[in-house]
């Protein structure tokens, strides 16, 4: 393969996951992984692989990646996270290019990505196809996108693949919810520092025209109950945001609640029983 292909891995905590996404590109002419300080075995996986191992404190989703992309010594970059893993269809498919030299017309590849969720493929809804783009010339492209949702940007022509990267995105629905609730803060807080107004009828109308695209539009009742799950979580994750978005608005107008300095509302004055009978007497 005349061009080299640099697969760059961001991790933290991942030791359930890390060993298949690095078997899943073995074939890449190098493996480079940015560990954000992990306290599991995350690190000690990695190293069976690869020299290339880092450690570098946390700067943000965007921030790691092009962190991560400036130590690649490859001309092309593909960028993967930890739970997620390069099918074989999709690593042939990537290979064939760069075999045939096709990837010279090109500047970038995006790909669909398949969740694994509630031990079953989620093939419809909004959480397929979730085209990505993450295999791309690296004097050619950047991540960009606002936290926490990255976005790689290239300058020229992306060609589409039709093979899908897996993602192994949560171990179940408590940590689908806790996922959704970080995700929720982060992206209110980045709203909120835009000065982005908050609107009622987006509060109102945004979470049900959310469940309707992915459940009706989408076809997510087609996965059966875990659809049914992802349309619905999906859904209030985008009232939490607006919610969150909404209590922060109120924080900088009105100051903190009493609450969290330890100021109990005063109760209310009631008759005293004693004085009632007094009184009817």
């Amino acid at each position: 393969m005349p061009e080299r292909i640099s697969v760059c891995i961001t991790a933290g905590n991942e030791e359930h996951n890390i060993r298949r996404c690095l078997e899943s590109v073995k074939w890449a002419s190098e493996i480079i992984v940015v560990d954000s300080f992990s306290t599991d075995r995350t690190a000690d996986i990695c190293r069976e692989y690869t020299d290339l191992v880092y450690q570098h404190r946390w700067l943000g989703y965007i921030g790691q990646k092009n962190l991560i992309k400036d130590l690649a010594s490859g001309s092309w970059i593909l960028f993967i996270d930890a739970d997620e893993e390069i099918s074989p269809a999709l690593r042939d498919e990537i290979l064939d290019e760069f075999r045939s030299g096709r990837n010279e017309q090109y500047d970038g590849y995006e790909f669909p990505r398949m969740v694994r969720h509630l031990h079953r493929w989620i093939r419809h809804g909004d959480w397929y196809p979730d085209t990505k783009l993450r295999l791309f010339n690296k004097s050619r492209g950047r991540c960009g996108g606002r936290e926490p949702h990255d976005r790689i940007e290239v300058d020229g022509r992306v060609k589409h693949l039709k093979n899908p990267m897996y993602h192994y995105t949560y171990t179940g629905i408590e940590d689908q919810i806790a996922s959704m609730n970080k995700f929720s803060s982060i992206t209110a807080a980045g709203q909120f520092e835009d000065n982005r107004p908050l609107r009622m009828c987006d509060m109102l109308t945004r979470p049900f025209l959310r469940f309707l695209r992915g459940y009706v539009l989408k076809r997510g009742f087609m996965d059966g109950i875990p659809g049914l799950i992802v349309a619905v979580s999906n859904s209030y994750g985008v009232f939490a945001k607006y919610a969150k978005l909404w209590e922060r608005h109120l924080d900088r107008r009105l100051g903190p609640d009493e609450l969290l300095h330890g100021n109990e509302p005063t109760p209310p004055v009631t008759p005293d029983s004693d004085d009632t009978e007094k009184k009817d007497g």
